[in-house]
């Protein structure tokens, strides 16, 4: 009987508080799962199991097996939780779908700050796992769910990854040259990089063809990006960029989006002694906010609400940096909306 009325309840909708408490009541069966490259670090909380195993399906079909001899019958009510980590957490998910296992995929800085919260100061990969299993305790019914491997949308992820280290080798063989070219360097060395660089770029523009390949070949994905590029200012990369980011942390609302590209405002302040002023916190990856920025002031010149909205912000007395700053989250608020909408930019 409490077990039909707890199904009761998680399929209508209350408030969410009354589900949390609903949820933490009848221990649905949670098992924290912290990704790496080589491993994964298991989290049984109905036994109290910490275990590691290789990250490939054949352990994972093994750790099926046993999760299976513990739960029996109850195994259907089984939830994994973990993070997406790029490449290395795809074969867990590709996993899921194929069993048909429930998931809930936080993003990192979810996890960090529930940490915090329940004061987890330590960090390991079998204390992470702890954490993530406890996690179930703030998920709602639309976080809990058979998660959809999408190839193509794997691919994009993968060709991301790939692009930005390309694009980081780039950098830093441009800062390379720069710095050698004001002194009287070996001519060898200087042909060198600069034959290293042309073949970075070559190789970043060809990884962009290819994800618009893929893009152009998936209904969702065209639509979506073509969406995002209707905003005046958002070219191809940049249109690509934040469409990997939304495609990566599908759940993730406005606030947290920012959060992700390190665009967030930050402050100490403390009585009287101890107050900093306002700064971005710099997190995620440089690449967001790098091609973001370029779009930001394509935006102020040619996108008339984009300009308007940053003439205002100067009149107001923002210097031009921290305008420029709320342009990029403007863009990437109106990016989200229109990614999670299915609209076009109304310029």
């Amino acid at each position: 009987v409490m077990y039909n009325l707890q199904l009761e309840v998680l399929n209508s909708e209350p408030n969410e508080l009354f589900h949390t408490l609903i949820r933490s009541f009848f221990k649905m069966y949670s098992i924290g799962l912290d990704v790496s490259k080589s491993t994964i670090n298991c989290y049984i909380p109905n036994e109290e199991i910490d275990l590691a195993i290789d990250n490939n399906e054949k352990s994972l079909n093994q750790f099926y097996l046993k999760l299976k001899k513990i739960y029996k019958k109850d195994i259907d009510k089984i939830v994994f939780i973990f993070e997406p980590t790029g490449s290395y957490s795809s074969l867990l998910k590709s996993f899921c779908t194929k069993k048909s296992i429930k998931a809930f995929i936080v993003n990192p800085k979810q996890s960090h700050n529930f940490a915090k919260a329940i004061a987890q100061r330590n960090k390991s990969d079998k204390i992470d796992s702890q954490v993530l299993s406890k996690m179930i305790s703030i998920a709602t019914n639309s976080d809990i769910k058979v998660p959809v491997y999408d190839e193509n949308i794997e691919n994009i992820k993968d060709y991301m990854s790939y692009y930005k280290f390309v694009v980081k080798e780039l950098v830093q063989a441009k800062n390379v040259l720069e710095a050698m070219s004001n002194s009287q360097t070996n001519k060898y060395i200087l042909n060198s990089l600069e034959k290293k660089i042309d073949a970075l770029q070559k190789e970043s523009l060809k990884i962009i063809e290819k994800i618009k390949e893929i893009i152009s070949q998936d209904q969702f994905l065209l639509q979506s990006f073509n969406n995002i590029k209707t905003i005046k200012g958002v070219g191809d990369i940049t249109a690509i960029v934040l469409l990997h980011l939304f495609l990566k942390y599908p759940s993730a609302n406005q606030r947290q989006i920012i959060s992700l590209t390190g665009l967030e405002p930050i402050a100490k302040s403390s009585g009287s002694s101890i107050k900093s002023k306002p700064k971005i916190s710099k997190a995620g990856s440089k690449l967001y906010r790098g091609t973001i920025f370029m779009s930001a002031l394509s935006a102020i010149r040619f996108n008339p609400k984009i300009k308007e909205f940053y003439n205002r912000l100067k009149e107001n007395g923002k210097q031009s940096t921290l305008a420029q700053v709320a342009v990029m989250r403007k863009l990437i608020i109106i990016a989200h909306s229109l990614y999670k909408n299915n609209q076009e930019y109304i310029n």
